[in-house]
């Protein structure tokens, strides 16, 4: 897979996330997803993010960078959102918040077999 065809890829699996279009989802993830060194499934990599769009109604991903070294992404998500209750253990409370994501892939076999994300906690903090 090229530089270009992983990048297109990737964006794809972003306007599913936007959409989301979870039984799309299989299309972009690996059965055997591992997230964060543990292995969580499509399943449960599904479940994680129907929980994020419950708890953030207007979650939306928006990509601000991205490299693609076959067979790896890197990305910086920017995200302008109203989280209901805790995000991050910080009560946020509906409250508007903007904050970035590093977030690393990679890819086998044309779908997400291991991400790898941090995300910028004292943003938030920094906010309430």
């Amino acid at each position: 897979m090229t530089k270009a065809d992983l990048s297109d890829l990737y964006r794809g699996y972003i306007t599913c996330l936007n959409r989301q279009d979870w039984p799309d989802l299989g299309r972009f993830v690996d059965e055997d997803v591992r997230y964060n060194g543990r292995r969580i499934g499509l399943s449960g990599y599904r479940e994680m993010l129907e929980r994020d769009f419950r708890d953030i109604p207007d979650l939306r991903f928006d990509i601000r960078l991205l490299m693609s070294d076959p067979p790896y992404v890197a990305s910086r998500l920017a995200f302008d959102c109203s989280p209901k209750g805790s995000f991050l253990g910080l009560e946020v409370n509906g409250k508007r918040v903007s904050f970035g994501e590093n977030v690393f892939y990679e890819f086998r076999d044309g779908k997400i077999v291991e991400v790898w994300s941090i995300i910028d906690k004292a943003a938030v903090e920094a906010q309430l």
